[in-house]
Parts: C-alpha cells; sequence; structure tokens
C-alpha cells in the first residue's frame, strides 16, 4: 500500500491533503468533520487588520462614552491601549482543543506592530503554525516594488524572531520578479510558500450599475500557474511548497506534486462537493500511486520539476512560442471528448 506521509514547515503530516483557510473552519462541527474525512492538517480563517482595528475602535467608543460623568469618575476603566479580537482568538483556541491533526493559524495585518503582536497572541492559542497571508491590493501609484517586497521580507523576520513555531508565507504572482522574492524570503527562514493567494476582485451589475463581490470559486485549470511555479522553486528554496489554487481533484493534487509540491491545500472543492469530499481526493491520490507502484510521496515528487525535466523548454517560453506555431493542429493540444473521459476510466 502506498504510504502518503509527507513534511509540511517540517510538521509530519499523513498526507499532502490541507484544508486552507476559510469560513468553513470557523465551525467546530465542520472542524470534525474535516479531521473525519482525512485531512492532513487545516489552516484557520485568517485575522485580518480590519477586524483588529475594528474591534479595537468599538472598544474605545465603549469606553469614551463613560468618561466624564462627574469630576470624580474621569473613566470607569482602566487604560487599554489596545483591545484586540478576542472574539477570534477564542475560537481559534476552540479550534485547536476540538482536532488532534495540526492546525495553522494565518494573519494579514497591514502595521508592523500588528504583526508581531498577533503572530505572539495566535502562538499562545496552540496552534502548529502561522501563515503570513501576504493579501494586498496596491492602490499608491509610486510605491516601488523593492519596497513594497523589503517590507515583507521584514516583516517575516521580525515574525520569525517573536514566535518559535514555523512560519510559512501566502503569496500572490504578482511580483516584478516572483522567484527572486520567494528565493529572499526563503533566505529570510520561511518554512514554506504557499502559491497562490487568490485575491477577491470586484464585479460590476451594469444593471443596478454597482459594485457587487461574488463568491470567487477556482476552477480545475486555475491550478497551471501554481504547478509552473512548483517546477521551477523544486530544488532551490529550503521551504515547503504548496499548491493553493484550483486543487479540485486527487489528479489536481498529483500533478503539483510531481512539479515539486510538498502539499495542497483545498477550498473551492469542499464548497462544491462537500467536506467529505475530502476523502475521494486522498483516495484518488492513493490509488494512483498504487497503480504507477509508488511507494512514498518522495519517489514522484518533483519528477517534472524544471531540475529534474529532460526538456529544457517546458518551463521557458519556447513552449508557447512552439504551440503558435503549430496552430494548424489545435487538436492535437486540445482533443475533442478529452474532457468527457472521467479520471477513473483514465486509471
Amino acid at each position: 500500500m502506498a504510504n502518503l506521509k509527507t513534511k509540511y514547515m517540517g510538521i509530519n503530516l499523513k498526507n499532502p491533503v490541507i484544508v486552507g483557510a476559510s469560513n468553513l473552519v470557523q465551525d467546530v462541527k465542520n472542524l470534525q468533520k474535516i479531521e473525519e474525512a482525512g485531512a492532513a492538517a487545516i489552516v484557520y480563517k485568517s485575522l485580518f487588520e480590519e477586524q483588529i482595528q475594528l474591534e479595537s475602535l468599538e472598544m474605545q467608543n465603549q469606553l469614551d462614552s463613560y468618561q466624564d460623568w462627574d469630576p470624580e469618575h474621569a473613566t470607569l476603566f482602566p487604560d487599554l491601549e489596545h483591545a484586540g479580537p478576542a472574539e477570534y482568538i477564542m475560537h481559534l483556541k476552540e479550534a485547536r482543543e476540538a482536532v488532534k491533526i495540526p492546525l495553522i493559524a494565518s494573519i494579514n495585518a497591514v502595521y508592523e506592530d500588528s504583526w508581531v503582536e498577533y503572530a505572539k497572541r495566535l502562538e499562545a492559542t496552540g496552534v502548529n503554525g502561522l501563515e503570513l497571508n501576504f493579501y494586498a491590493n496596491n492602490t499608491d501609484f509610486w510605491k516601488a516594488e523593492t519596497d513594497i517586497e523589503a517590507e515583507q521580507v521584514d516583516i517575516l523576520k521580525k515574525v520569525k524572531a517573536a514566535v518559535k513555531i514555523p512560519v510559512s508565507v501566502k503569496l500572490s504572482p504578482f511580483y516584478t520578479n516572483t522567484l527572486r522574492h520567494i528565493a529572499r524570503l526563503d533566505r529570510s527562514g520561511a518554512s514554506a510558500f504557499i502559491l497562490f493567494n487568490r485575491l477577491f476582485q470586484p464585479d460590476i451589475d451594469i444593471q443596478k450599475e454597482e459594485h457587487h463581490f461574488p463568491y470567487n470559486f477556482s476552477s480545475q485549470n486555475d491550478n497551471r500557474l501554481a504547478i509552473r511555479y512548483a517546477g521551477l522553486l523544486y530544488g532551490h528554496v529550503g521551504g515547503s511548497i504548496c499548491s493553493n489554487t484550483g486543487i479540485h481533484t486527487g489528479e489536481d493534487a498529483i500533478k503539483t506534486i510531481l512539479a515539486g509540491a510538498d502539499t495542497v491545500q483545498v477550498v473551492s472543492a469542499l464548497y462544491k462537493k462537500g467536506i467529505g469530499y475530502l476523502s475521494t481526493i486522498i483516495l484518488e491520490i492513493e490509488k494512483w500511486m498504487n497503480v504507477k507502484g509508488y511507494q512514498s510521496i518522495k519517489d514522484f515528487r518533483g519528477k517534472l520539476s524544471a531540475k529534474n525535466d529532460p526538456s529544457p523548454f517546458t518551463y521557458k517560453r519556447a513552449q508557447y512560442v512552439d504551440i503558435l506555431m503549430k496552430s494548424e493542429n489545435f487538436e492535437t493540444f486540445h482533443p475533442k471528448g478529452n474532457e468527457e473521459i472521467s479520471w477513473e476510466d483514465r486509471w
């Protein structure tokens, strides 16, 4: 029988399938269902800077409302400099107690002090690791790309210095040189790289002439960018590699591991097919490994990475040029009817 064990952020996992951060994991019953379905680990929903600031503002407004009631009571409360998202921390503690598998906390702050302060508070809940969610939509035309990247490297270093648990970074692909930035984060001590952050983008309702924010589920083809970067990073970074987008089947997971990923994170597939579908994804990986004769994940991880691929063109622009030059043979690249062949029938 195939052994699906792997290692992520230095943490031993029973298989490579992690449930990523989402609203699903906020419910204790869902957490237990996820564990029962076979997930190797869970990433708890991100704590966002907006939550930190909003709760602080609400607390301050409550404190201010009781000030100066009379000359003898300028205030009825002690000096609370910063009242953080206590409810979030409480739910995170409950989540840690509810499951036995590794639980990873996620944080998305803006200010340097917030990153460090809340990294320490999240660590205190007993989580196994931290995920720094470097989600940012830059709206400043004049902020230099070097400043953005240096700021993230600095945040990682300071968080690493403040906590003892492993720290990963969840990135978008939108850097001038994504590989160089990841290499710098790797040298700065990142335990893992999550590829890639799925940015929520507004849509426009042309009848109401207003913005709206539909759910931004991934599709299977969305995993191709992560496959490419996993293949390029394999053998060149010390941190673990995790594919985060477009993992809907066992086949999707296998592809990214062949490219070089250690693990995958699943979210959209669970919204579409239910939490129990996790066991199907895991079973598909095991079935494929048995058919192929692989006894462990390491036997095929990175087999089709840039480092191990015999073709010098797979990860380069030449592949794209080759397809354009042979566009008359389009059906060779996209044969009709292939989408109707089930995964099971192919194996």
